[in-house]
């Protein structure tokens, strides 16, 4: 199988949830992780932004087969969205199936509206384009939802036949490349003059431009697959090298995404004229997970 979004894995798309391998109520990923819950039968290719939907991410063929059907008319909308239309049994949203022969066949959810390429009983090779990532169906985020099956049954593309233990992912997968198991990842982290509103961050909006004057310096960090516990240190270092402020904040539950985010009032004078360094470590049971530094300029 082939990656199957056209896209940067870690730069700007990530696997936000990985296959449900536990038998019972409770859920894990193939490494014993936590990306995953209870009865999620693929794996979820995941956008940082709604803007990053808006451009355009394509979704390419995993492997080459027959489309067995489509769908191309539901809206892109969160299904937390109180306009949102009832689903009717369409929470796939948008999407396709693809038979690839000897009872194996791939299903693709949450494609946007009216961006499926292809129809029922065409022929498609692996890595063809299929349409656009969406936000159609039961869904938050933009976001691939892949499902692999064969004779109807869910199959892990990581580890299909079942003998991955708690750790690196096994050698048994069946991606033509190599994907890299990320248990958390920074989607973004910026400056701002106030704590930014969740959702504005979600969008990947714009937010208030940062000056000397403003009345606050705020550094955010947006994020996924974060457990209860794990550690994030923010910092500000201002033009001068000395420190503007820093936090340790502990996170206090396990979450698919989250942001958080301190920050400092301005007292007095104006903030300093230069380049502010922003820095966010992450780290979880005393191992860093991910660090995200940039600079931002003062003006």
């Amino acid at each position: 199988m082939v990656f199957p979004l056209e896209c940067i894995l870690g730069k700007n798309c990530h696997i936000q949830q990985y296959m449900d391998r536990d038998p019972g109520p409770g859920h894990t990923d193939f490494t014993c992780g936590t990306l995953s819950y209870d009865g999620h039968s693929g794996t979820d290719f995941a956008l940082s932004t709604l803007s990053a939907m808006q451009k355009g991410v394509p979704v390419l063929a995993a492997a080459s087969g027959v489309v067995k059907g489509v769908r191309d008319d539901m809206p892109d909308i969160s299904i937390r969205d109180p306009a949102a239309p009832a689903l009717q049994d369409r929470d796939c949203g948008n999407g396709l199936v693809i038979d690839h022969g000897s009872g194996w066949e791939t299903q693709y959810c949450h494609m946007a509206k009216g961006s499926v390429q292809v129809k029922p009983d065409q022929i498609v090779t692996a890595g063809q384009p299929l349409g656009l990532v969406g936000l159609s169906g039961n869904t938050e985020f933009p976001h691939l939802h892949l499902s692999l099956r064969r004779n109807g049954q869910p199959i892990d593309p990581f580890d299909p036949d079942g003998s991955a233990t708690c750790g690196p992912g096994p050698l048994s997968a069946l991606w033509a490349g190599d994907i890299p198991y990320a248990p958390g990842g920074i989607l973004g982290i910026g400056l701002a003059d106030a704590v930014p509103e969740y959702e504005a961050l979600k969008a990947g909006l714009p937010l208030r431009p940062v000056t000397s004057r403003s009345p606050a310096i705020v550094i955010w960090a947006h994020y996924f697959g974060a457990q209860a516990g794990d550690v994030m240190t923010l910092s500000i270092t201002g033009p001068d090298g000395g420190t503007i402020i820093v936090q340790e904040i502990t996170l206090e539950r396990t979450q698919a995404q989250g942001f958080r985010a301190i920050g400092k009032r301005l007292r007095g004078a104006d903030w300093p004229v230069g380049n502010y360094s922003l820095r966010v470590i992450w780290t979880r049971q005393g191992t860093e997970i991910e660090r995200s530094e940039t600079n931002h300029p003062l003006r």
